[in-house]
């Protein structure tokens, strides 16, 4: 049984920094991509990046590059996403997601989500 399990978001004020982890279990991790999506109220669910549990190739949406990282521990079967400089508009639920077709940005292309973590920065 897939297992995601998300946490690490909080209250920041604006240029602060937080760290999300996803922690994953049932995978056979060295198949999948996993990506961190994020959903602002009264918007549509948005892809923020993604990282191949292989090789740790990653990708980015333009509005985090520079700002957020993400990264993965093999041994703890963990994703994280150090997020810095934080912005207002960074404010949304965030989701861990794993998907089989590489760094896809679309969220139909992955099969197991976690249950959500909330961020909220604060001007």
């Amino acid at each position: 049984q897939v297992q995601l399990v998300g946490s690490g978001g909080g209250l920041v004020q604006a240029g602060g920094s937080l760290r999300l982890s996803c922690a994953a279990s049932g995978l056979t991790f060295n198949r999948y991509t996993m990506g961190w999506f994020r959903q602002a109220p009264g918007k549509e669910r948005e892809f923020a990046a993604a990282i191949t549990w292989g090789t740790g190739s990653t990708r980015y949406v333009d509005s985090v590059k520079g700002r957020f990282t993400i990264s993965r521990d093999t041994a703890k079967n963990t994703v994280y996403l150090q997020m810095n400089s934080l912005k207002p508009e960074d404010t949304a639920v965030y989701y861990c997601a794993a998907t089989l077709l590489g760094l896809s940005r679309w969220a139909e292309d992955y099969n197991y989500w976690g249950q959500g973590t909330q961020v909220t920065v604060s001007s």
